[in-house]
């Protein structure tokens, strides 16, 4: 049995999710090193970006907070101010520092000063496309002074390897926390039969949006479509509203498994940078709707490491395309079951927190021993 470990992850931010979708899989992975016996400390700034813009949603946001406190007791948050000497007496005593890529530059300089003389490894954990649509952002961040990069699939990865130069890269997908993302003990009336959860996306995904949701969805007004979502500009309301879609807006995606549970269906849309460069990378949002067991339908991109199963879930090319699989799921339910059985049994089995934590905990000791 290999020794427990310390690791610090210094994050963007753990307790909100607005805009935010790392928090989802990183709260999952800290709650299993924790149950695992590691000893987990997340970092993160009293006020960023995500935390305030969560406090501006009034009442949901407060909820939000409040619900994240109450179901993940057992992960340590520090809020930081941001001193040399503060961070020296706070990461003593540390084996590994995991650093989110959306830290500042500045706080990045910090702490890889401060890796020799406090004794940790440092992993710089990247989450995003950055590497591939902004590479000077990142090259701005020092990577290669990390002992290692942690890239959330095998496109990322050669990435940091070709454009980068760097060896020291592994891959670590994101995951399901399914101690919370599982399907309902009792399947409550469906409210909606097609639900999507997810952001406009600053014009990465919104002609997708309208190709593989809205217009089938004009196409069956007869169906009740929902979408959640922050960041939303007005002419994106106008286009969902003259499709007949009903707008949600934020949604807590720990109130997302209720939300599931109470449609017929869901689908993903890819943002185009997870259809080209980055291809391969399913983000959470496919992990977390196959683990509460609902049917899912995907817009294109190829699962080039084959994380999923023909049959766990629908892959389509067109809005036709979507438009004729809804109507077919919606109309055979025990053809929807059957897909939805398949894709938890695959997540259960492959692309859960504990499997990532397993794989998390490897990494860090082949850097601590090489």
């Amino acid at each position: 049995m290999s020794p427990k470990l310390s690791i610090a992850f210094f994050l963007h931010s753990i307790r909100s999710d607005w805009n935010n979708g790392n928090a989802h899989f990183l709260r999952g992975l800290l709650r299993a090193l924790t149950r695992g016996g590691h000893r987990v400390v997340a970092f993160e700034r009293e006020h960023d970006w995500s935390v305030d813009n969560l406090r501006l949603e009034g009442e949901a946001g407060a909820r939000s907070l409040a619900r994240y406190g109450e179901l993940y007791p057992e992960i340590e948050v520090v809020c930081f101010g941001g001193s040399r000497a503060e961070f020296a007496g706070l990461l003593r005593g540390f084996d590994v520092v995991v650093v989110h890529e959306w830290n500042a530059p500045e706080l990045i300089d910090t702490l890889l000063g401060l890796a020799q003389e406090c004794g940790f490894r440092t992993l710089f954990h990247d989450t995003h496309h950055r590497a591939s649509s902004s590479p000077e952002a990142i090259r701005r961040l020092q990577v290669p002074r990390f002992d290692g990069v942690i890239a959330f699939g095998q496109a990322l990865q050669r990435i940091y390897q070709r454009d980068f130069g760097l060896e020291n890269v592994f891959v670590l997908h994101e995951a399901a926390d399914v101690s919370l993302f599982r399907p309902p003990a009792v399947a409550p009336d469906p409210i909606d039969d097609v639900v999507w959860i997810g952001n406009w996306g600053d014009d990465e995904r919104s002609r997708e949006i309208c190709w593989y949701l809205l217009e089938p969805a004009e196409a069956l007004r007869d169906r009740r479509f929902t979408i959640y979502g922050v960041r939303y500009p007005a002419d994106a309301l106008r286009a969902l509203a003259g499709a007949g879609v009903r707008y949600g807006g934020y949604l807590p995606n720990l109130a997302a498994p209720a939300v599931y549970a109470g449609a017929q269906l869901t689908v993903h849309i890819p943002r185009q940078q997870y259809t080209g460069a980055m291809t391969g990378i399913p983000t959470i949002r496919v992990f977390e709707a196959l683990a509460c067991g609902i049917p899912l339908i995907s817009a294109p991109w190829r699962d080039t490491e084959a994380l999923f199963r023909e049959g766990d879930f629908v892959f389509v090319h067109s809005g036709d395309e979507m438009r004729e699989a809804v109507q077919y799921l919606l109309d055979h339910s025990a053809a929807a079951a059957e897909q939805a059985r398949r894709g938890l049994e695959t997540v259960l089995a492959r692309h859960t927190c504990d499997h990532r934590a397993s794989e998390l905990i490897a990494i860090c000791n082949e850097v601590m021993h090489r």
